[in-house]
């Protein structure tokens, strides 16, 4: 048995002479929550409708559970699907909402009843069967969703932004309940979505989509601390993009040319002498200090231009002969505008991106 739950095979989907998916390969494995980040327009929808049945690839292959569905209709690909919308029947109660999905299938009405009753349990939604959708909170009517998905068992859950219609404090709640549930049902899901927090707080693993391709793949953590692209590095988190030049390749460390000053960064592939590079830093990383006595190791020095405070922390643009850097503290010292810093780029959070990267589906 395959360790991969959902393989997307070079799978390319165009609409007329906009490419939407462009040689999308990526593969999830059973038991998993991955999700498709990027903004709106980035492919993210197209590649999951590919995994649904309903858009059919120009070219690549879908497999599910090692089964080639890339020609199998929709409802024969045992999914359950939850939507933006909710998609609710106001007709219908919540109950024959969470049983239609069996009704169509040819259940018989005990075996539905007790099948219903076991997925609105599993939501938390135990004695509101006679309800109907508009007697429902948005969570509740998600939940509904969510039951509705769940009631025939599929091999796969997927949802298409089904946080976004739902309050901050909401969205926030069933982000988690989402979570626990699909863990203890252990089913493999496909989360799409452009908010990058929901993404790091739900995934197992990350894919970031931009203009049609995979750019990367990788752990919450990984997809942070690591980006592979600019793009990736700076659609999550905020960034510092340090414009630089390589001016030492050792075994242990790369030496970059910042304004005039050397920066050690942690090596990386595919770098030599002379090549321009961006140096790559969150803000929260960097650090600061009053520009007092010498210069330390991957210090450079800089003038505070702008201060804004946030309550827990504050947010400073320090120039550097010319070269903007966003710094975030929590710390007690202030700086003032106009006052001489050093601004310590430590070795360990530094990273080279190569503008080259363009997408790592190629």
């Amino acid at each position: 048995m395959s360790d991969w739950m959902i393989e997307l095979v070079d799978v390319t989907k165009r609409y007329g002479n906009i490419v939407a998916n462009d040689h999308v390969t990526l593969r999830i494995r059973r038991g998993e929550l991955m999700t498709l980040l990027g903004p709106s327009g980035c492919g993210k929808t197209t590649a999951l409708r590919c995994i649904t049945g309903q858009n059919i690839p120009d070219e690549g292959r879908v497999l599910i559970d090692g089964k080639d569905v890339t020609d199998v209709p929709t409802h024969r690909r045992e999914l359950g699907m939850v939507f933006q919308n909710f998609a609710l029947f106001p007709h219908m109660t919540v109950f024959e909402n969470v049983e239609f999905p069996l009704m169509i299938r040819g259940m018989n009405k005990a075996e539905r009843a007790a099948m219903v009753k076991d997925a609105l349990k599993l939501v938390r939604l135990e004695g509101y069967e006679k309800h109907y959708p508009r007697q429902l909170s948005g969570g509740q009517q998600q939940r509904v969703g969510l039951a509705r998905a769940l009631v025939y068992r599929p091999k796969v859950l997927l949802l298409d932004e089904p946080l976004s219609n739902l309050d901050a404090k909401l969205r926030e709640e069933m982000r988690f309940e989402i979570k626990d549930l699909q863990k203890r049902l252990g089913i493999t899901a496909v989360y799409v979505t452009h908010d990058q927090e929901e993404a790091l707080a739900l995934s197992d693993r990350v894919a970031v989509m931009n203009k049609g391709c995979v750019q990367q793949v990788g752990t919450p953590a990984e997809i942070y601390d690591h980006p592979a692209t600019k793009f990736v590095a700076d659609f999550i988190g905020l960034s510092d993009f340090i414009p630089a030049k390589v001016v030492a390749v050792e075994s242990e460390r790369v030496v970059l040319d910042v304004q005039g000053e050397r920066i050690a960064v942690p090596p990386v592939e595919s770098v030599h002498v002379g090549l321009d590079v961006l140096l790559f830093i969150r803000p929260n990383d960097v650090r600061l200090r009053a520009a007092e006595g010498d210069r330390r190791p991957n210090e450079v020095a800089g003038t505070i231009a702008k201060s804004t405070y946030l309550g827990d922390k504050f947010d400073y643009r320090v120039d550097v002969q010319g070269v903007e850097i966003r710094v975030q503290t929590h710390g007690a010292e202030r700086f003032e505008n106009g006052q001489a810093v050093y601004v310590h780029l430590p070795y360990e959070r530094c990273r080279i991106i190569l503008e080259s990267l363009i997408c790592a589906a190629r």
